[in-house]
């Protein structure tokens, strides 16, 4: 089980990178369709099913540990283990930020439904 504040992610043939007092939120959203029809009143909403989750981290690190960051970025797979359910899912590494001075970082992952 993941401890609060502790993320894993790696890239497609890399070991699980840690990364300590990490802040992670995750935004889900259902894809919902609006038909609105000519003459009627009002309109209906279609749950199409699909869910479409989005994952930010935020921290800090060291210059050594952005390197091994933007090679995850760069790798052709990207596995998040999620704390919140425990799974291991595919993601696609969205946005990378890194500023040198204090070391803060933000990621986006945006869940890839295999």
């Amino acid at each position: 089980m993941a401890q609060a504040g502790t993320v894993f992610l790696r890239g497609f043939d890399g070991d699980w990178l840690q990364f300590d007092n990490c802040h992670i939120s995750v935004n889900i959203r259902r894809r919902i369709t609006r038909e609105v029809k000519r003459g009627g009143e009002g309109d209906d909403l279609v749950d199409e099913g699909a869910e479409s989750a989005v994952y930010t981290l935020c921290g800090h690190l060291g210059v050594a540990g952005y390197r091994e960051v933007l090679e995850i970025f760069r790798s052709a797979e990207v596995w998040l283990l999620d704390p919140f359910t425990e799974t291991e899912i595919k993601v696609a590494f969205h946005r990378l930020e890194y500023d040198g001075d204090d070391g803060a970082y933000s990621f986006e992952l945006i869940e890839d439904v295999i």
